[in-house]
């Protein structure tokens, strides 16, 4: 049964990804390269507003609530999947 678990929880973490980068594109004039080190606010320009608009359309999608404490922790793409990927699990 592990086996599957593991499978389930990776896929979550893929689908968490998707959503992320979906949201990312949607906000970000050009296509840039993005990876779980890209910083958010240096490396893709995004100003406060523009990012509590992207963690609001993730929450959309993922029926989920990211307390501001956890929002001021992530500096990186990886560091928000996963605080997403934790709070999913947790939801």
């Amino acid at each position: 049964m592990g086996g599957l678990s593991a499978v389930k929880m990776e896929s979550v973490s893929d689908q968490i990804r998707a959503i992320v980068l979906k949201q990312l594109s949607a906000l970000l004039p050009e296509p840039v390269p993005i990876s779980d080190q890209t910083n958010i606010v240096r490396d893709l320009g995004l100003d406060s507003l523009a990012v509590m608009d992207f963690v609001m359309a993730i929450e959309d999608d993922l029926d989920i609530s990211v307390p501001l404490d956890r929002i001021a922790e992530v500096e990186t793409v990886g560091d928000l999947i996963r605080t997403l990927d934790e709070l999913k699990a947790q939801g």
